[in-house]
């Protein structure tokens, strides 16, 4: 799809908000919206600030990501009204009245001091304040952060409109881009560092504009679910790469992962035997499904694909009743993906924030909802050789279910994790990444 393409989707998105946001607000009581975009915190005992991320609220109505202390003032009947800090400032680089396309759609007005944004919502009526900075003197705190507004406006944010679907598959693309780069590095013999730096070049990024610090593990490092350490020196004798790494567009977050062996074997065997449960899974996201159902179906397929390489001795169902399954995938299948990489409502019933509840037995799971057409979804089963989960289970009745030579054959290659972003749909659904690794490949 053309950038001119792209453009022509904003104006309804933006009818979209301007609906949900008006019915919202009338709910809660409130007669306007002011939302901040935030602003960087300075570091202790420093005058430099760490790296800014701008309020979600924000970025879902105007793509402004990098230019911190605008405001955005939503009236129901009018336009947005976008007040844009453009301070006197010769320490940086002075930001500049934004002249793409989408600015047709809204009232842009620079703004030098925040402080004297007031008058554009003074006589609006009762406003709403939203944002990390939206503290303002003498405005009552009721007003300020409301619970029952942002319970309405978390809620509808999981389906998405046609221009953020859009902006999400070339995040996917970017992504899939700097994977192939981490993936040829490894290959190459680079270090876990060195596929990092790779991977940021080939996705057009700086680490502070990824939606989340890459995950980048060889070997052993791969068992740690959020790995953060990148080593420098290459590896002596490299087994295995996960590689948890993702991209923005317009704000709009991908998050991929992929897990690689180097040589043939059981481990190579469970890495295959894990994509194709992935893809299967992925079929299940299609409107009306409950998502428990797939964080289950998961369990399943994965005690199946560890009983026929040998790592544990009952089939699917049985390994989950016994709680073997999570041993092994200790995490939730996935999660709801847009504005933030772990988007918020994932528990939620419905506009009043009823949640629906966790399976039994699987208090990590981030998204429980029905899904509908529209709702973008991770789906990331996982198999990890954790020596803190391994010893528990050593220790009870579940040790008799798990071939402990074979734990400790695959233990060296840390673990594996395949995760694709897929959008519900009434029929077949779609694979956002599987579809940008084609369009790079």
């Amino acid at each position: 799809m053309s950038e001119s393409s792209l453009d022509q989707l904003y104006k309804p998105h933006l009818q979209t908000l301007m609906r949900r946001t008006e019915q919202s607000l009338a709910a809660s009581g409130f007669d306007a919206l002011v939302v901040h975009a935030g602003a960087p915190p300075t570091q202790f005992l420093d005058d430099q600030d760490y790296p800014y991320k701008v309020n979600p609220h924000f970025k879902a109505w105007v793509p402004i990501v990098d230019n911190p202390r605008c405001i955005l003032v939503i009236k129901p009947g009018s336009r947005p009204k976008v007040l844009f800090h453009a301070p006197s400032d010769y320490w940086h680089k002075p930001a500049t009245l934004p002249q793409a396309p989408w600015t047709a759609e809204v009232d842009l007005i620079a703004l030098e001091e925040p402080s004297k944004a007031t008058g554009h919502w003074a006589h609006l009526g009762r406003v709403a304040f939203i944002g990390a900075d939206a503290v303002t003197t003498g405005t009552d705190p009721a007003s300020i952060n409301p619970p029952d507004l942002l319970t309405r406006l978390h809620y509808d944010r999981a389906v998405k409109t046609g221009y953020e679907l859009e902006c999400m598959r070339r995040a996917s693309e970017l992504g899939a881009r700097g994977h192939r780069a981490a993936l040829a590095a490894f290959r190459s013999g680079a270090s876990e560092y060195e596929a990092h730096m790779r991977y940021l070049i080939a996705s057009a990024q700086r680490e502070e504009e990824t939606p989340y610090n890459n995950l980048v593990a060889y070997n052993e490092n791969a068992a740690v679910l959020h790995y953060r350490h990148l080593e420098r020196a290459p590896l002596e004798a490299p087994r295995s790469f996960l590689i948890d790494a993702g991209a923005q567009y317009h704000g709009y977050a991908s998050d991929i992962t992929r897990t690689y062996a180097a040589f043939p074997g059981r481990f190579a065997d469970l890495v295959d035997a894990v994509d194709t449960a992935q893809q299967a899974l992925c079929d299940e996201i299609v409107a009306g499904r409950d998502y428990r159902e797939v964080h289950l179906s998961a369990h399943r397929a994965l005690g199946d694909a560890m009983q026929r390489v040998g790592l544990t001795k009952l089939p699917g169902q049985a390994a989950l009743e016994s709680g073997v399954t999570s041993v092994f995938f200790p995490h939730g299948i996935g999660h709801l993906l847009g504005l933030q990489v772990h988007d918020v409502g994932g528990v939620m019933a419905d506009t009043s924030g009823h949640e629906r509840q966790r399976p039994e037995g699987h208090p990590y799971l981030r998204l429980t909802r029905m899904l509908e057409p529209g709702v973008v979804v991770t789906v990331e089963p996982g198999i990890y050789l954790i020596d803190s989960l391994l010893a528990a289970a050593h220790a009870d009745s579940r040790r008799a279910h798990i071939d402990w030579d074979v734990v400790d054959e695959l233990k060296p290659f840390g673990g594996i994790r395949i995760e694709d972003n897929v959008v519900a749909t009434a029929a077949r659904p779609e694979n956002m990444t599987r579809d940008a690794f084609a369009r790079v490949d």
